[in-house]
């Protein structure tokens, strides 16, 4: 059986920065933060006051007021970036679109955490008889797809990926396989979290992975810096739409990129720290590279995982370098967490959008905050300033608590 080829043809996104991919992007390239103080709950408790909230975010400019009553958060913003990446398609205005081919695959580490905790209060003060009949859809984490293939009325393959920050990164790379083997001709793909809650950030502060630098919010995430200190929690959406190049060129749809390859795998390590030198990573990238049939000495650009946590950062370069050789030294490596903060479930495919803008306009985005250079991170991380380049083929990685990782490989679109 011959595979199809898997191209990108719209994009949405809900994040920190913005509530489109668009501009989203523009303050990526101009060196913005998204990262402030907390509003969305009483701080005074906790160690961490800092998060990349979704600021300005009205669930009833995308929904009915009813419909968002039913919706956790994460899901609202789920379905409000796939709104966006739906209108970016053109999708809907397709004539002959065959909706029982077109899938939903919608990746959430958490899910509804906030609906969790309220439904949680509402048990331990008020009982049993108190918890919400939509508790459960509500919280869920499959519900995002859900709701977003009953929005369009899609009946292809529709489920959830969960693998903790690797959750989106991993949709994307199932959706490349359901492209490639014909399953489906159009996959919605990506992630949505939203964790900013005091269990959320009371959780990753008990684990020490969050940054304390309350005190210089747009300075906290510094990926690859010497005085990084953890990472800043994010939120946030981000959506593409899939589609087999066939069904793309049919309609004479407009083509981002190509989604051209991915590669899994496990650490079987440790339940939070990435494995020495970055193996699990290693084994990600080499077999994305393989399976997308490319050299590494032809990438020429890497999105991190960058989380800006110093055995992240430090594992992650040494992956790189074993990965690639003495080419490492070529590559411009990035990391978008240094200003979206990291969006956990989500973070992989808003990456992804991330690497086809950057394709398309020939510019690389900044990696902020890049003040005291660690001699153990010694790559060329594109810092504090956009760079111009012509890029065609990049990498995007993604790893998760458990030992997840994910990687995909984007290039420019060539028929």
């Amino acid at each position: 059986m011959q595979m199809k080829r898997a191209v990108i043809t719209g994009m949405g996104a809900m994040t920190p920065l913005a509530l489109t991919i668009e501009e989203t992007w523009q303050k990526l390239v101009a060196g913005e933060s998204g990262i402030d103080e907390i509003t969305l709950f009483d701080t005074t408790d906790h160690k961490t006051k800092i998060a990349g909230e979704v600021k300005g975010f009205n669930p009833e400019d995308y929904m009915d007021s009813k419909e968002a009553r039913h919706m956790d958060r994460f899901c609202q913003l789920a379905v409000a970036a796939a709104g966006e990446a739906v209108k970016d398609a053109e999708l809907m205005s397709m004539p002959q679109l065959d909706i029982e081919r077109v899938a939903v695959i919608v990746g959430s580490g958490i899910g509804g955490m906030l609906t969790f905790t309220e439904e949680s209060r509402k048990l331990f003060e008020r009982g049993p008889r108190r918890i919400s009949p939509f508790f459960i859809p509500m919280m869920i984490s499959d519900i995002a797809a859900g709701q977003i293939s009953m929005r369009y009325g899609f009946r292809g393959p529709n489920y959830a990926t969960t693998s903790a920050c690797a959750s989106s990164a991993n949709a994307l790379a199932d959706a490349w396989r359901i492209i490639q083997r014909g399953e489906s001709d159009v996959v919605i793909a990506g992630g949505a979290e939203a964790t900013i809650n005091e269990l959320g950030v009371g959780g990753f502060n008990a684990l020490k992975a969050l940054s304390t630098r309350n005190e210089e919010p747009q300075k906290a995430s510094r990926p690859f810096d010497q005085e990084r200190d953890g990472f800043v929690m994010g939120e946030g959406s981000g959506m593409l739409i899939i589609e087999s190049l066939e069904h793309a060129l049919q309609r004479n749809a407009k083509i981002y990129g190509e989604l051209a390859g991915a590669g899994l795998s496990a650490d079987a390590y440790h339940v939070t720290m990435p494995a020495p030198e970055g193996y699990g990573a290693q084994l990600a990238m080499k077999r994305c590279l393989v399976n997308a049939n490319i050299q590494p000495e032809e990438v020429q650009y890497i999105n991190a995982h960058g989380t800006s946590t110093p055995a992240n950062d430090k594992n992650e370069t040494i992956a790189i370098r074993k990965v690639f050789g003495a080419h490492a030294d070529a590559l411009s490596v990035n990391s978008t967490k240094s200003m979206l903060g990291h969006l956990l479930g989500a973070s992989g495919v808003i990456e992804a959008a991330v690497i086809l803008l950057s394709m398309r306009d020939g510019i690389l985005h900044p990696t902020v905050n890049q003040e005291i250079p660690d001699p153990e991170c010694d790559l060329d991380y594109i810092p504090n300033k956009a760079q111009k380049r012509e890029i065609n083929i990049s990498l995007s990685n993604s790893f998760g608590f458990g030992g997840h990782n994910a990687c995909l490989c984007l290039r420019r679109f060539e028929s």
